[in-house]
């Protein structure tokens, strides 16, 4: 019996799909074959990716050649570090993320092109902890980690990440063994403006939940804070409808595209009107397609599954300003949706772990291109 997809009615999804496949990412010469989690994009032509084995990669021509970079701490156990999280600011500036129990988890920079490396943060918690994501905006930095002592880890910066400390605030235990981050693509951050850089989602036995907590008058660099918030400066958190229930499964990855709007919402001065998409499901359960998209249209507090979700579980969503589209990617496939993530239509079904468009990237070396031709008219 056929299933219908996007329109098409096809004798199974592996058969839809093999047509777009080919267009919709153009293949690149990664040369490696790590598995690659960790994606930037800083331009059309500059952009870097990072993965197992102390892999680190730079292109400079929009991905016609990959640069292998030096290892970092190449001459003690940089070569057994798993790269899950890179961002990068041009062509030679860039951290990479290590994801790994206790003292495998760690930050490193480089300012030289990838030709060195300088340790920025290592994991405090060693034995225990473990990194899943963190992003910069401007001197402030976030890391997100796995529970330690009953408490969601995060740590803080100011200065660039030369300095780090431990979020204190209300808000963040959390049950031994319930919920945890996902470090399957560096993007479980909210990445966005200052208000927002504080915002991550989660999953497990618990279930997916949405974690944000507004900058305090004393944090804030922009004076809005000061002007038009008067909130109490703990963590909330907000039910996602995402799947949950087990270990593999929660919201994976988590953005949003418009800016932060001052209002009214009640019990306070008021309210957060960005539009955030999450992705998510059960990496267990790649090709079931329930509960793997949601949306929030009031900062978080509320969310609304897809009406037509992406036709497997996703690890990672972007936005494109460019193209006006969301793209959602995951070990099954990409998506696309046009209506902020309403509905989905599915554009492949290759092997994803990350996107920062127009690059995504995945294992054995896999990095592809979007082919914006592939996408249909606006």
């Amino acid at each position: 019996m056929g299933v219908r997809v996007a329109g098409l009615t096809v004798l199974g999804l592996a058969g839809a799909l093999s047509f777009a496949q080919a267009s919709a990412w153009q293949m690149q010469d990664s040369g490696t074959t790590a598995g690659l989690r960790g994606i930037d994009a800083v331009s059309e032509r500059v952009a870097w990716a990072s993965g197992t084995a102390g892999t680190v990669l730079r292109t400079a021509d929009g991905g016609a050649h990959w640069q292998k970079c030096a290892v970092p701490d190449a001459d003690k156990d940089g070569a057994t570090l798993d790269f899950r999280g890179v961002q990068a600011w041009d062509a030679d500036t860039a951290v990479v993320m290590a994801s790994g129990p206790g003292a495998k988890s760690r930050l490193y920079k480089t300012t030289d092109g990838c030709r060195t490396w300088r340790l920025l943060f290592a994991n405090p918690d060693a034995p225990g902890g473990f990194f899943d994501s963190f992003w910069f905006n401007g001197p402030n930095g976030i890391v997100v980690g796995d529970p330690v002592r009953g408490r969601m880890t995060v740590f803080l910066s100011t200065s660039h990440g030369k300095e780090w400390k431990r979020d204190a605030h209300s808000g963040l235990s959390v049950k031994d063994g319930e919920t945890a981050a996902f470090a399957a693509s560096n993007s479980a951050i909210a990445v966005g403006n200052a208000l927002f850089a504080r915002a991550f989602a989660t999953g497990g036995k618990a279930g997916a939940q949405f974690f944000s907590r507004p900058f305090t008058p004393e944090e804030d660099n922009h004076g809005i804070v000061d002007k038009l918030v008067r909130r109490e400066p703990g963590w909330r958190v907000s039910r996602m409808p995402l799947a949950g229930g087990a270990e593999s499964a929660g919201a994976f990855s988590v953005a949003y595209r418009f800016p932060l709007t001052i209002g009214s919402c009640g019990d306070c001065n008021f309210s957060e009107n960005s539009l955030f998409i999450a992705v998510g499901g059960d990496y267990a359960k790649p090709d079931e397609t329930a509960a793997t998209a949601a949306w929030s249209s009031d900062g978080g507090w509320t969310w609304t599954l897809s009406t037509h979700p992406p036709h497997g579980y996703r690890s990672a969503v972007a936005w494109s300003e460019p193209l006006r589209v969301w793209i959602a990617a995951g070990s099954n496939g990409s998506d696309w949706s046009r209506d902020d993530g309403r509905t989905w239509t599915a554009l492949d079904d290759g092997n994803w772990n990350a996107l920062s468009l127009p690059f995504a990237v995945g294992p054995g070396g896999r990095i592809g291109r979007l082919n914006a031709a592939a996408l249909p008219k606006r």
